[in-house]
């Protein structure tokens, strides 16, 4: 059924998608956890402006933005410099991944924060420490424990949700297999696609529930 470039294409196809996959969580999680800061900032503008953020990214299909960043982008570069914008589709599908898996886990880590006892807060002030210092050394390690499964959740969502990149062209997992398909008239390239998606989830849910059970350790 496979011939070496047929695998070939398959094992590139899951690389991209591994690496939109990191990428999007890698950055993202920096990311989200600058606009949950700026959710519960006091500063009005600060936080009002980090509202809009997760409010426009969580209120639109990541495929438009998928869109919007590819097309829409060099679009509007062009009619305002002139110029045409080269946008890569793969650069396109990390800008876009990233922006709504910032918004999705700022909201997760936002609510890990908040579910942290004001006394944390209180304490820390006691022994004389500043707010970065009590975000970083008091309250942020306690909430990695409470944000692991939801992270874990929008780690696989992301990872599913890179076949919506293959609307931009991209050859990541899915549109490799379905162009494999289309090509030889055979279905059993998506089931075969379908069988490395669940291998990939299913690790990295084994992965998190094994990291989960190292920090509840310290509950």
């Amino acid at each position: 059924m496979f011939n070496v470039n047929q695998i070939a294409r398959f094992g590139e196809g899951t690389l991209v998608t591994i690496e939109l996959t990191l990428a999007s969580m890698f950055i993202g999680t920096m990311l989200g956890m600058l606009i949950a800061l700026g959710r519960i900032s006091k500063r009005p503008l600060v936080n009002k402006t980090t509202w809009v953020y997760v409010w426009i990214f969580r209120g639109t299909p990541l495929l438009l933005q998928i869109m919007i960043v590819y097309l829409a982008i060099p679009m509007i570069y062009k009619q305002v410099m002139g110029e045409r914008m080269l946008m890569p589709q793969f650069l396109a599908a990390c800008i876009a991944l990233i922006l709504n898996t910032a918004a999705y886990l700022a909201e997760i880590f936002r609510a890990g924060i908040l579910s942290i006892d004001k006394g944390q807060f209180e304490a820390a002030k006691a022994v004389g420490m500043n707010h970065t210092q009590t975000m970083t050394k008091v309250i942020i390690p306690q909430t990695i424990r409470v944000v692991i499964p939801p992270y874990s959740n929008e780690f696989i969502m992301i990872l599913k949700d890179t076949s919506l990149v293959s609307a931009i062209g991209l050859l990541e997992l899915y549109r490799v297999s379905k162009e494999m398909s289309s090509s030889t008239g055979r279905w059993e390239y998506l089931f075969i696609a379908a069988g490395v998606y669940l291998v990939m989830t299913t690790f990295a849910t084994w992965g998190f529930g094994k990291l989960e059970k190292h920090y509840s350790r310290f509950v």
